[in-house]
């Protein structure tokens, strides 16, 4: 019979609120730009292309150098590479902080995608050496998932906050204060923990990585932002492509960045694929409705994100009760009914949310919230505890990874079906010329900005239509969502069930 794991002593969980620091400090950059947008655009003047840039050049990296930099804190130590992220994310906060061009600032979130991408592999790599014993560590996951979600609303709250009383290069400089506590703090209470044996990192595994999720990636961005076309069909070519040749080397590399008999493993696998779809639900969604809430509902962005805090809270307790929930059912049951709430959620959002508004849009984030949390909660702490402890760096990353491409997929599925049906149930009043007509047709926002330009009656007429037009696109995608992510419960059903019931041996899905 194996031995016991220990409990984790009191230093273990003080470490845990360390590391909720990078987690909680990384996922508010992805969202700390959405109300800073108007001031830094009117001080540093950039161009459309350049704007675009400086919202998704984070995202783009982080995803794109995660399971390298993984890899790298299996071998040089996972303490000290997030100590060293630490300084790099510091100083990259102060470098955007004080950017005096549109070019310097979309460098310096460059460098934060890759100072954060040294943290949050390390923290979950940590979190698995840290807690040996299964529930307590779906605990801690549940707790570092928590972080991790809280931070995506908390971005623009503290955002908006700070842009009412400072320059809008505080929502920058709030990460330094937070990278010198965790400085001290972490040789402290955090062990460090490396694996010397996996040997170098290979150089070009890591290039055909990088070029794979970038291309995928950006075609993703470009097919939600202006629909199907040769552009993104091309990359997205290019991406399978660089990840075929990607998954090729790793088969006959000595030291390879993934190992191809994990992603073998049906629990692994299927643990990733549930994460990837709760990502694809939850951040597609969440950009449909923040649009729908300001442009359609007229709020303005602080109460637009003061009415998403419900579906926070609701992401906190669904990440928080999944540990006690897998103290009585296998993880098979807690997934896949995280799914059908999160495809309940998005049907409530279909039938409902253009007509009944908030009163049926926060109700149905909040159901979706709950779902995809413990969806997140559950299968990242499979994927730990299928990892051997001496590649919990690659598989935390590798996690992270599938998630963030689950989201952009997401963005671009239902941003395109919104738009798409936009254009087709879009009317124009009589009188508009080309440019007008371009603007009001490319979406809502431009619908609002040709309208300025109109007289007064067929102005109101077009934000009607407008608004209409939009409302339908939010029922629609949605809809298809919820369809999609339905068939995808019901065909995954056996996989994710018998899989995890029969690989995780433990009371709730945990490995002891």
């Amino acid at each position: 019979m194996p031995p016991i794991p220990e409990r984790a002593t009191p230093r273990e969980w003080m470490g845990l609120a360390v590391l909720a620091l990078p987690t909680l400090l990384v996922s508010m950059d992805m969202t700390i730009l959405y109300l800073a947008l108007p001031s830094l655009s009117a001080e540093l003047h950039p161009s459309g292309a350049q704007l675009l840039w400086m919202s998704d050049v984070y995202a783009f990296v982080l995803a794109a150098v995660l399971i390298p930099m993984g890899a790298l804190g299996d071998r040089i130590g996972r303490r000290k590479l997030l100590l060293l992220g630490s300084v790099g994310f510091g100083a990259s906060s102060v470098f955007a902080g004080l950017a005096s061009s549109a070019e310097q600032l979309v460098m310096a979130r460059a460098l934060l995608g890759i100072s954060g991408a040294t943290l949050l592999p390390s923290t979950l790599a940590m979190i698995r050496h840290m807690f040996p014993q299964a529930q307590e560590r779906t605990l801690a996951i549940g707790i570092w998932a928590t972080c991790f979600t809280l931070g995506g609303v908390l971005g623009p709250l503290l955002g908006g906050a700070l842009l009412s009383h400072f320059h809008w290069g505080s929502v920058f400089f709030m990460a330094v204060p937070v990278m010198l506590v965790l400085l001290v703090a972490a040789p402290a209470l955090l062990p460090e923990i490396r694996e010397p044996s996996s040997g170098k990192v290979d150089a070009t595994s890591v290039v055909q990585l990088m070029l794979a999720v970038l291309a995928g990636m950006y075609a993703m961005k470009d097919a939600a932002n202006h629909g199907v076309g040769w552009v993104p069909a091309m990359l997205l070519v290019a991406a399978v492509a660089f990840g075929a040749a990607f998954l090729r080397r790793q088969k006959s590399v000595a030291n390879p960045l993934v190992q191809i008999a994990l992603i073998r493993s049906a629990a692994f696998s299927t643990a990733m694929a549930a994460n990837a779809l709760a990502l694809f639900a939850w951040v597609g969604a969440s950009l449909l409705v923040a649009q729908h809430v300001q442009l359609v509902l007229g709020l303005p962005a602080m109460p637009a994100a003061l009415w998403m805090l419900p579906s926070a809270l609701a992401c906190m307790a669904g990440c928080l009760a999944a540990p006690g929930l897998a103290r009585s059912w296998w993880s098979g049951r807690i997934i896949t009914t995280g799914l059908l709430l999160a495809a309940l959620g998005l049907g409530v959002l279909a039938v409902s949310a253009h007509r009944a508004g908030l009163a049926a849009i926060v109700p149905a984030m909040m159901m979706l919230g709950f779902g995809v949390s413990l969806i997140v909660t559950l299968s990242t702490d499979i994927i730990l505890s299928e990892a051997p402890p001496e590649m919990a760096g690659s598989a935390s990353s590798l996690s992270e990874t599938v998630a963030d491409l689950g989201g952009a997929i997401g963005v671009a599925v239902l941003g395109s079906i919104g738009l798409a049906v936009y254009r087709l149930r879009m009317t124009l009043p009589s009188g508009m010329d080309s440019g007008q007509i371009a603007s009001a047709m490319d979406g809502l926002s431009g619908a609002v900005h040709s309208a300025a330009s109109m007289p007064a009656g067929s102005g109101d007429w077009l934000l009607d239509a407008a608004r209409s037009a939009q409302g339908q696109g939010l029922g629609i995608a949605t809809g298809v969502g919820a369809m999609l992510l339905l068939v995808m419960t019901i065909l995954s059903w056996s996989a994710i069930g018998c899989t995890l019931q029969q690989s995780t041996e433990f009371k709730g899905g945990n490995n002891a």
